[in-house]
């Protein structure tokens, strides 16, 4: 008989929970793949102007990691994923996804190319038995190796700056392109990556390294007022940057209850990331049929008049009939304006007569808002610094 104990598990602790542990004044934790993660340390709106203002630390170690390699790594993934794995050059990293054989998502993730025949998977979900069943027949190697791999995400303006003053000249990394770098007898490697849509980094190093590095970062990075950030200053500018998070901005397809909730990459806006001519891959015959007759759904960005946040909300056509829904919204403080990410009917995609339901809370009563909404592109806030070359240095 199964014991059934796991509820009594405790959730397990980063490799740099010590640290974390002792500034999360608030005591405000979440879970993320079975371990604690931070949701705010103190103040959500210090921590958010750290990332567009200053430097921002976010630990990244309960994110899902596996190695894929051997001789037909390349192979095996492009049979996988809606990218050309084969085109990623060494030393480089792609946002990438990958799908069930009906052209639905499973999930989206980076990956990194460390070598020919060695590449590194990270994502939201766990598919290892997926990924394991999808290898036979290559000569390919697939290990989880979350837990092998301490991770912290630096993003902020200053980020270039803070890390050269810890001895990690980062001028000549390009956008999603990764180095490796010397540090306490060992290396780590950097990758111009983040979540953030702003000038940033992620950091990748053993367990081992990780409180030594965390103390390092932090002495270099204090003249620029660097700080630890948690989930909800994080979300907050990614969905400023309009990028989309699975199992809040879609619902992966093995886990969906409902056969109407998945969505395909095209639904998605990710269509642009699709290699058709690389050959087959998982999904590859229905999505091409999708897109010979057109989507059912869309992914639209949308400005939303005042000042309430309409996530959750529902959105008409013509004030009258249901035409979609917003999956993420906030109040941004750098645009000064209202945004949302919805999912809405293709054919009212072009944003004529759409209209926004919100219920905002005003002084213990809610009071229901009807209002117009504009469709507009993503990413909302996209500053140049996030690709400049060289890195600004402030």
């Amino acid at each position: 008989m199964t014991d059934l104990t796991h509820f009594r598990t405790p959730l397990r602790h980063t490799p740099f929970h010590p640290r974390t542990a002792a500034a999360n004044r608030l005591n405000r934790w979440g879970p993320w793949a079975g371990c604690m993660t931070s949701l705010c340390y103190g103040d959500v709106d210090m921590e958010y102007t750290a990332i567009r203002n200053a430097a921002s630390v976010y630990d990244l170690c309960p994110m899902v990691k596996y190695r894929v390699s051997g001789p037909e790594a390349a192979d095996y993934l492009n049979r996988l994923m809606i990218r050309n794995a084969a085109k990623l050059p060494v030393g480089g990293v792609h946002y990438t996804a990958w799908c069930d054989d009906d052209g639905k998502l499973l999930d989206d993730g980076t990956l990194f190319r460390h070598g020919p025949e060695d590449y590194l998977i990270c994502c939201q979900e766990r598919h290892l038995p997926w990924l394991l069943d999808s290898a036979q027949g290559f000569d390919v190697q697939v290990a989880e190796i979350t837990e092998e791999i301490a991770a912290l995400s630096l993003q902020g303006p200053c980020s270039a700056s803070v890390l050269a003053a810890a001895g990690f000249d980062v001028s000549a990394l390009k956008p999603f392109r990764m180095a490796r770098f010397p540090f306490a007898g060992g290396d780590i490697t950097i990758s111009r990556t983040g979540f953030t849509g702003d000038l940033g980094y992620e950091l990748w190093m053993t367990p081992d390294q990780a409180l030594p590095f965390w103390d390092h970062l932090f002495a270099a990075g204090a003249p620029w007022g660097i700080r630890p950030i948690g989930t909800d200053a994080l979300d907050l500018a990614r969905i400023e940057a309009g990028f989309i998070i699975t199992n809040m901005d879609f619902v992966p397809a093995h886990q969906a209850l409902r056969e109407d909730r998945p969505r395909s990459p095209l639904e998605m806006g990710l269509g642009w990331m699709i290699d058709w001519e690389k050959g087959n891959f998982t999904g590859r015959r229905a999505l091409l049929a999708e897109k010979a007759q057109g989507s059912e759904w869309a992914l639209v960005g949308l400005d939303v008049p005042g000042n309430v946040s309409a996530e959750g909300s529902i959105l008409y056509h013509d004030k009258k009939h249901e035409a979609g829904f917003v999956t993420a919204a906030a109040w941004s403080p750098a645009l000064k304006a209202s945004v949302a990410i919805a999912q809405v009917k293709a054919r009212h995609a072009g944003g004529d007569n759409l209209w926004v339901e919100i219920y905002a809370l005003r002084e213990l009563q809610y009071v229901k808002l009807m209002l117009p909404v504009r469709v507009v592109e993503r990413p909302f806030y996209n500053p140049a610094r996030r690709r400049a070359m060289p890195p600004e240095r402030v």
